[in-house]
């Protein structure tokens, strides 16, 4: 809002400074800066709330250390996530962006998916919470409706470098070009992606339909649309299964954000997509506003959930961070990065199917069931192996960085 404000105030009354809310770095810097001041300032007024309203954590006694100490400790605390970003990415972002009203939709679907599984756990009582085929079908509405834009509408598209053209300073006497831009032709409809290791560094989803005929593209959506939907499930599931100590999930998801950040920056700048040689996504520079509010949120956040937490952030905040990295993979082409930039979300994810999956297999087979990890998610296996929490958390954030570092790296890795 305050973007279009100041945007009539500059072009119209030509306001001193006005114009400096064009430049998405300063509103990306603003979003920051609000997310943490609602967080942080705002943020033990919320937890006040939630216990005046006794919204407090129950606790499944699994014979962890310091594990009953935290019965009690409020949560719903997603509530503030959402608000530190939702408030600064209304106040500073195009609300007309296509990417941005993506976002948005992502983060209130999710959030509210989350919101009835905590509201069902703390108000009814019923520690099941919403049932896993409602929080599922949550996933796959989302699943549909993103990948459903991001197929059709002509907003969203991708432009093809073609050559170089030259552009001569008037001020050189030396007949020497001033610089050389890229040309990129007009843009275009694309399902290509980007895919690390391989030389030409580019996918396109149509290739696995080809097989239909001379018409497979527009029947591609048949293979996009579900990888949209595993995507977005799998990467909230892995969100919500990682949230299970303190700190883990939320700093683990800053990584992640400030990660996605650099390759939304890059990508919808001609110039710097042309110079690492990536593929340049027209318009999606206005997603660096939402992911500065979304790293905000998260680090404000912390200041209250790390190591002894005042606050939980749930499902509400759990199942929302998920559905957003996902979401925003997808959008700036990144989505085949997913497995290393969100190393942690997977190795967490797969730790409960393996352990899961193995003790089925041989209580069937030798009448008992065995497991691999002493406690699945992963970082529960540490807990019993008598690791304190802070050390296993600060560890997973150094991998967490380890793994950030990979995936720029991976840009160039071809």
């Amino acid at each position: 809002m305050l973007y279009y404000l100041f945007t009539y105030l500059q072009e119209t009354f030509g306001l001193p400074g006005a114009g400096v809310f064009q430049y998405i770095t300063f509103r990306a810097a603003m979003a920051l800066i609000f997310s943490l001041i609602i967080c942080l300032v705002f943020g033990k007024n919320i937890i006040n709330y939630l216990l005046k309203k006794q919204v407090g954590e129950t606790i499944r006694d699994l014979g962890l250390e310091g594990q009953s100490e935290k019965a009690g400790t409020p949560t719903m605390g997603g509530l503030m996530i959402l608000s530190g970003i939702l408030i600064p990415v209304l106040l500073f972002a195009d609300l007309q962006n296509i990417y941005i009203i993506l976002l948005l939709i992502t983060t209130v679907w999710m959030g509210l998916v989350g919101f009835l599984d905590d509201y069902i756990k703390v108000f009814k009582k019923d520690k099941k919470g919403l049932p896993g085929k409602f929080k599922v079908l949550g996933q796959v509405g989302l699943g549909i409706i993103v990948g459903s834009i991001l197929y059709f509408n002509e907003d969203v598209s991708i432009k093809e470098r073609v050559q170089s053209a030259t552009v001569i300073d008037i001020s050189e006497t030396n007949g020497v070009p001033a610089q050389t831009l890229p040309q990129y032709a007009e843009a275009e409809k694309s399902l290509k992606t980007t895919i690390p290791f391989f030389k030409n560094n580019e996918f396109d989803y149509t290739y696995l339909v080809s097989w239909i005929g001379d018409n497979y593209k527009k029947w591609a959506w048949l293979v996009f649309i579900p990888m949209v939907i595993f995507i977005i499930t799998a990467v909230s599931n892995g969100a919500n299964l990682t949230d299970g100590i303190d700190g883990l999930a939320t700093g683990t998801s800053a990584i992640i954000g400030v990660t996605l950040g650099v390759f939304a920056y890059v990508s919808g700048s001609i110039i710097f997509a042309d110079y690492l040689n990536i593929m340049y996504i027209p318009n999606t520079g206005e997603m660096v506003v939402f992911i500065a509010a979304f790293v905000g949120a998260c680090i404000g956040f912390l200041w209250y959930n790390t190591y002894p937490a005042q606050v939980f952030m749930g499902d509400t905040g759990s199942l929302a961070i998920g559905g957003i990295i996902a979401v925003f993979s997808i959008a700036i082409r990144k989505e085949l990065l997913i497995p290393i930039l969100c190393g942690i979300f997977l190795v967490e994810n797969l730790s409960v199917v393996i352990q899961v999956s193995y003790f089925k297999y041989t209580k069937k087979r030798l009448g008992e069931g065995k497991r691999i990890f002493l406690m699945s998610p992963l970082h529960h296996h540490y807990q019993k192996k008598g690791y304190n929490e802070s050390k296993i958390v600060t560890r997973f954030w150094i991998i967490g960085i380890f793994l950030a570092v990979l995936t720029f790296v991976t840009l160039k890795l071809r």
